[in-house]
């Protein structure tokens, strides 16, 4: 489970770390113009889109996610390594378009393992765990950027965002040779590690919670039914729409450094600044989430997170203040918990088969990262220092997200009514609920 955070903070250190470059000259070296820069951000998720849903179904038809995951990890490390050679617009737009398309991989591949071992009452915490490297990514992140880009300037004659992109990308290459070493397998896949019985009790608590591979049928193994059973599921599209509101809710994310410079202090105080904010979300997120898991409810640990952040973005826009908007941060940061809680929801949405679980998880993600790409778009710096326009998208995406996750949780209600008339008709044990 510490493996799978690890690689989640790198990656997300290798994804954002753009941002910090650009307060450092990457934007002046490359020669960048108008809304290039977003255009760099931007094209990391198209390449993400695009491969997330096969790369799923290529790992759960090789079951070996300890060679698949490193393997990628490894390489959009050196292809970051290569963003720092990078004299132009276009080259460096061509490494951000490949580290999206390596990236994807990653993620939904995450989910997948986890839901594959973990019940669904304890899929929000483990859930929490790996999601917490986006908070914990941004916060240590800001201070690993804030030292090479402080440390290493002019060093053997680099730019101090060159050694950025040199040091983190070669961080995450040795980080992935070691986790070659340490992730797991499927419960169904031979391991070294554990033994023929283990084996067999991993496979029957997931029987028990009604999410195993046993409740596929001979047809439901086959990849293409796993795909069209996620797309005939109209709970998987509603799903995608209410993510990706969220996600462009959470664009600020990769504008966080920009965000912090309204504050008025130089880069490297900036950056600092920027690591309480997250340091203070990825305690209410692993807390959150253990609530959430103890009390077996998902709404409102999704909701309340959102509605803070609309709080967050409401004080931002309306005050210029040092320590109202530095306070503004703290609550934009801590929205995510609604977003690491919601993928949890998400995971014990779609409990089985195993194969349409792969791609609704693969495919939800890959959809809402159209939210990253439009966010990328929606912190133009003319919009500065205010972003008050950016503010009000920001909650009027967030508002959406709520009330969709609210329709939501009606239907699973309803739905579990009827499961529990056929219990009792049937004069049955309780059997499975959706948590609601």
């Amino acid at each position: 489970m510490s493996i799978l955070a690890l690689i989640y903070i790198l990656n997300y250190i290798d994804r954002n770390n753009a941002a910090a470059a650009r307060l450092r000259g990457f934007e002046e070296d490359l020669r960048l113009r108008g809304q290039q820069f977003n255009t760099l951000l931007s094209i990391l998720y198209i390449g993400y889109v695009l491969m997330q849903v096969p790369s799923n179904i290529f790992l759960n038809r090789i079951g070996k996610p300890s060679m698949y995951l490193p393997g990628c990890m490894a390489i959009w490390g050196f292809i970051s390594v290569l963003t720092g050679t990078t004299t132009t617009y276009t080259s460096a737009l061509l490494t951000r378009f490949l580290i999206g398309f390596v990236e994807a991989a990653f993620f939904p591949g995450a989910l997948f393992l986890l839901s594959q071992w973990y019940k669904r009452r304890e899929l929000g915490k483990r859930t929490a765990i790996l999601s917490c490297g986006i908070m914990i990514s941004n916060a240590f992140g800001s201070l690993l950027a804030s030292a090479i880009l402080d440390i290493m300037d002019g060093v053997w004659g680099y730019a101090a965002w060159r050694w950025l992109f040199y040091v983190e990308g070669t961080l995450t290459m040795v980080v992935a040779v070691s986790a070659v070493f340490i992730l797991p397998d499927f419960p169904s896949t031979p391991s070294r590690w554990l033994t023929p019985e283990e084996h067999a009790l991993a496979q029957l608590r997931m029987k028990e919670d009604g999410a195993g591979d046993e409740e596929e049928s001979d047809g439901s193994k086959d990849q293409t039914s796993g795909l069209i059973l996620a797309l005939s599921d109209w709970k998987v599209w509603w799903l995608c729409i209410a993510l990706t509101s969220m996600v462009v809710s959470l664009s600020f994310n990769a504008f966080f450094p920009t965000l912090g410079a309204t504050l008025g202090y130089n880069p490297t105080v900036t950056l600092l600044l920027c690591s309480p904010p997250w340091a203070f979300a990825t305690f209410v997120a692993f807390k959150t989430s253990r609530h959430s898991d103890s009390d077996g409810e998902r709404f409102l640990h999704v909701a309340v997170p959102l509605f803070l952040g609309i709080v967050g973005f409401l004080m931002a826009m309306l005050t210029m203040n040092t320590v109202i908007r530095y306070m503004s941060l703290f609550l934009m940061a801590q929205s995510y918990t609604g977003f690491i809680v919601f993928w949890a929801w998400v995971s014990n949405s779609i409990p089985r088969p195993p194969s349409k679980r792969a791609v609704a998880l693969a495919f939800i993600n890959s959809f809402s990262s159209l939210g990253n790409v439009i966010g990328s778009y929606v912190w133009p710096s003319t919009w500065g220092p205010s972003y008050a326009n950016s503010c009000a998208i920001c909650i009027v995406t967030n508002a959406l997200c709520i009330i969709m996750s609210l329709a939501f949780r009606q239907y699973l209600k309803r739905l579990n009514d009827e499961l529990e008339a056929k219990d009792t008709g049937l004069n049955r044990p309780k059997g499975f609920r959706y948590l609601l």
